[in-house]
């Protein structure tokens, strides 16, 4: 997937694409963007820089197994968001997240990012996104629940852990059949 530029609902451009391991600085640069409390909800504890370390592993990605699509202003360059699923031991399922700066929160980003992401997904083999998330975190739940059926999993100590259903694809038939047994799609009589 190349560069390619998306208009929100409010008029803003972005220009969203696959993460690379250039990106490091601007991974940098963006985290400064972040409040304590976002930071808190993505990392569900505090994490106050970002290390050598951790700019290796966000930005050198196989595109496969590890995949993040990032996106950019596209009038300032900056760093607004990314979405990122790291496949785990049973092949069919991913853990996803989604984080925006907070200045950009609230204006589609996430939507658009975690759609693109499970689009790729699907191409890459995976079916199901798991996702752990503070329970009072409804805007999270909400946007997992936008791109396919939320199933909450595990719930302690005021977290949750949720699989969600992505949608088929196009992927062929037996996609397209658990799909339908599963009432994400209906067939026509």
């Amino acid at each position: 997937m190349d560069e390619e530029e998306v208009t929100l609902r409010d008029g803003a451009r972005l220009l969203v694409r696959p993460v690379r391991p250039a990106d490091k600085e601007l991974f940098a640069r963006s985290w400064q963007r972040f409040g304590e409390e976002p930071r808190y909800r993505r990392f569900l504890g505090a994490k106050g820089t970002l290390t050598r370390h951790d700019l290796q592993y966000l930005t050198e990605i196989d595109h496969v197994d590890h995949e993040a699509i990032g996106a950019r202003d596209a009038e300032t360059g900056q760093g607004v968001g990314v979405a990122r699923y790291i496949r785990l031991a049973e092949p069919e399922v991913a853990e996803a997240a989604v984080s925006v700066v907070d200045d950009w929160q609230g204006r589609g980003v996430g939507g658009e990012l975690l759609r693109r992401l499970a689009a790729r997904a699907r191409e890459c083999g995976i079916e199901r996104f798991r996702a752990n998330l503070f329970a009072y975190n409804r805007s999270m739940l909400a946007l997992f629940g936008d791109v396919g059926e939320v199933e909450v999993r595990e719930q302690h100590e005021g977290q949750i852990e949720i699989d969600v259903e992505l949608p088929c694809q196009g992927k062929g038939l037996r996609d397209a059949l658990r799909a339908a047994a599963k009432g994400l799609v209906r067939l026509r009589p």
